[in-house]
């Protein structure tokens, strides 16, 4: 693979939502590629985060007061932002300013009276977090026009990047009121087609056919939409994180990316030789003794460990495969070894349920959840669960085990981070509708589990021409053709996989776990890199073009 890198940039600023605020899958993006743009722009890759931590502060940020101390002084002075700086606590350890923006409320209306005049932006019907994202985006638009004035840096060569819809009006000011820097927006998952796919429309079918402004209008989505697609039309360089997502942008933005910046992975705080097996039976010891405190009956210490992970986004994710494939898998008589299955996935819970917390071994109300759940009989895993028939009594092979939970290390049940109980799991299965990129299945290989995932997730098409080259998980991973119409073979196959994978010895499982790591080894970082660099280098030109142009 040869990329022309023609020209190199001096600054480079890049804001998110999710910089130093660990919300989804865009935190592990940045988190883990600030690493090697570090080593690539050392100390000239300025990241940017809303500052919103007031009772407490932010575990991920390090604040240091001498950093640019004269700049924020005139920031705060002239231009009324309060900026912190300091270190994202991420490997790399790159500079990162935390900004609110609660001031700019005020002026709401008038900034998106602006944005409509200058770019179309349909802000007129906005609701929900539109708000708060919009006035931090703008924020930071005045921000980084801010840093660069103070700092001269008129004659160097910077890049603005910034991600999701959430910061499109921090695109478009820059582009507007510094038309000398280079702009690239990056979307991760294109608003639309996920509201398209969660709500249980054909997407894929349909894609050529959708018009993305007539479905923001169905979809009750016309501002975020707005925002985005104007964004994509107006900055020096679009981005996206896989092929699959690409397609959406040139049918929703009428604009094809110039780049597909695929997602690496950052390994190296994986442990390695005896940590690692020492790592793999604390996980594994801890997940069997939850299972036996839910169950009220012991596990073979044999037992084949299945998880699902993810947000709580029921069919886009393959929630709902998952439960049917682990109930298919239920009915094989033939099954000769335990298999429990945890559904790891976030939802709205009170807290960790008695008897698993350490208090009263007592279990009551929903039998296969570890929390309580708020409006436990409105879930859809349990409501999916109850449906079946699962009842996990000691009879059945198959158990199945909901964790409603963030696995941040103080849930109240298991009480380990989710990396640090994943490492303990046999195989996982990812079954998604919708799924730009797929940073879980990605993760399972660089841990060395076997994983399942599909045809419609970005990662799951990468692993198809990178290295899934046989049926099954011999080679540490099964790549599932996944269309609009074919639901229950995937959960078909999926049974069939996860019974084939429970009969393997465990030398075999060896070589399959050892052929994950490998795979994961030409995804990390030191590989994908370059697509960014790629992407700098093309915002460049295009600004170059365009300021040649008087635009």
């Amino acid at each position: 693979m040869h990329i022309d890198i023609k020209y190199i940039p001096d600054y480079i600023f890049e804001a998110s939502w999710e910089v130093c605020n660990k919300v989804g899958g865009i935190y592990t993006v940045l988190s883990t590629r600030a690493n090697s743009l570090q080593k690539l722009y050392n100390d000239r890759i300025l990241f940017v985060g809303p500052d919103v931590w007031k009772e407490q502060e932010s575990p991920w940020f390090l604040e240091d007061p001498t950093l640019f101390t004269e700049w924020r002084h005139y920031a705060q002075q002239h231009q009324h932002l309060h900026v912190r700086a300091g270190r994202w606590d991420v490997p790399g350890k790159p500079i990162v300013f935390l900004l609110t923006f609660e001031h700019l409320f005020a002026k709401q209306n008038e900034i998106y009276a602006q944005m409509w005049e200058d770019f179309q932006v349909d802000s007129i019907d906005a609701y929900g977090d539109y708000h708060e994202s919009t006035m931090f985006a703008y924020a930071s638009g005045i921000m980084i026009e801010s840093f660069y004035r103070f700092h001269s840096l008129e004659d160097q060569h910077v890049v603005a990047h910034f991600n999701e819809w959430q910061l499109g009006a921090g695109a478009l000011y820059i582009k507007k009121n510094v038309p000398k820097i280079a702009t690239i927006f990056t979307t991760h998952a294109t608003s639309i087609g996920r509201s398209i796919a969660g709500n249980h429309l054909p997407l894929y079918d349909y894609l050529e056919n959708y018009n993305g402004d007539q479905m923001a209008r169905e979809l009750n989505m016309v501002s975020k939409h707005s925002i985005e697609k104007r964004t994509a039309q107006h900055v020096d360089c679009l981005t996206t994180v896989s092929n699959i997502t690409a397609q959406e942008c040139t049918q929703f933005f009428d604009r094809h990316p110039d780049v597909v910046t695929v997602n690496g992975f950052e390994k190296d705080f994986i442990p390695k030789g005896k940590n690692y097996v020492t790592a793999r039976r604390k996980a594994r010891q801890k997940l069997l003794s939850v299972a036996e405190k839910m169950l009220k009956h012991t596990v073979q210490h044999d037992a084949l460990l299945i998880g699902i992970s993810g947000r709580y986004e029921y069919k886009n994710k393959g929630i709902d495969v998952f439960i049917d494939a682990m109930n298919n898998l239920r009915k094989m008589s033939e099954l000769s070894k335990d298999i429990v299955a945890f559904i790891m996935v976030p939802a709205w819970i009170k807290g960790a349920k008695q008897g698993l917390s350490g208090h009263d071994a007592s279990q009551v109300g929903c039998p296969f959840v570890t929390h309580e759940l708020v409006e436990c009989q409105n879930d859809a895993v349990m409501n999916h669960i109850r449906h079946l028939g699962f009842c996990n009594s000691e009879e059945s092979r198959v158990k199945i085990i909901f964790v409603p939970s963030y696995l941040n290390g103080d849930d109240g049940v298991f009480n380990m981070p989710y990396y640090d109980l994943l490492i303990g799991l046999d195989a996982t299965v990812f079954p998604s509708y919708y799924e730009p990129w797929g940073y879980t299945p990605h993760e399972s290989v660089a841990f060395s589990i076997p994983t399942i995932t599909t045809s419609l997730a970005g990662f799951g098409v990468w692993a198809k021409n990178a290295g899934d080259t046989v049926h099954g998980l011999d080679d540490g991973i099964q790549v599932i053709t996944r269309t609009d119409e074919n639901y229950h073979e995937v959960a078909d196959e999926i049974a069939s996989l996860l019974y084939d994978f429970s009969l393997k010895s465990v030398d075999q499982v060896e070589i399959f776990r050892q052929s994950a790591a490998r795979l994961s080894d030409q995804a990390d970082w030191a590989h994908f890199i370059v697509h960014y660099q790629e992407a700098y280098s093309k915002a460049l030109h295009h600004s170059f073009l365009r300021l040649s142009r008087g635009k």
